[in-house]
């Protein structure tokens, strides 16, 4: 994806000679978590609101320098690792380099999530469904093997948990029922941790047990 036309430059980056005052006004008037600093127009890093929070208005941004995250991406740095980016950084803005460290803008997450929503994965009809095996048992490749052996076609899917010996994945599959889908999971020892989209063997356990509570509430 272009990321070329999602570059901000509405924020002027602060000298580290402004003082924290300077810093917190702008925090009030903005909703972002961070805000870049530069010293010598060279970018220095990003200084979070609750930080700045923490200093007396009255001092320098360099007197507590040792506040400064120096996260950023590049022009080129693909969209899904600028997302990771934001994620690792808690942060909902995202300075962008050149391959001088001269800063160029920002990114902002809303913008980039709303890339994330408009791909097949989110924006395609289809049902979602999350499965979990042994770390060891599992492959993508068998995942894809069960889905197209049904008729149906993966949008996307990726590894959503690992908790001990246990993979969770995440599917996006493009069918009107993905009950098949399901079936065949099961029969390569897959747990089904959730299937939006109705399950006949749950439906039909559930079904057999509201008649049978009826029929010995008669």
């Amino acid at each position: 994806m272009e990321l070329q036309n999602f570059v901000i430059n509405d924020i002027k980056p602060l000298r580290i000679t402004d003082k924290i005052s300077d810093l917190k006004m702008l925090f009030n008037q903005l909703t972002y978590s961070h805000i870049p600093v530069v010293k010598d127009n060279v970018y220095m890093g990003c200084i979070s609101e609750t930080d700045a929070h923490c200093f007396e208005g009255s001092i320098t941004i360099e007197d507590c320098a040792y506040a400064i995250e120096g996260f950023f991406v590049r022009p080129m740095t693909n969209w899904l690792d600028v997302l990771e980016s934001f994620a690792q950084n808690d942060s909902n803005i995202m300075p962008i380099l050149d391959e001088n460290n001269k800063y160029l803008g920002y990114y902002e997450l809303n913008d980039i999530i709303h890339l994330f929503n408009e791909t097949p994965f989110f924006a395609e009809p289809g049902g979602i469904l999350i499965v979990e095996k042994g770390i060891n048992d599992y492959s993508f490749s068998e995942i894809s093997q069960i889905v197209e052996s049904n008729d149906a076609k993966l949008l996307g899917a990726f590894v959503s948990k690992m908790d001990g010996d246990l993979v969770r994945v995440t599917l996006k599959i493009s069918n009107s029922s993905i009950n098949e889908v399901i079936q065949t999971f099961r029969r390569y020892s897959y747990n089904i941790v959730s299937g939006h989209e109705d399950d006949s063997y749950v439906e039909s356990l559930k079904e057999r047990s509201k008649y049978l509570d009826k029929y010995l509430n008669m």
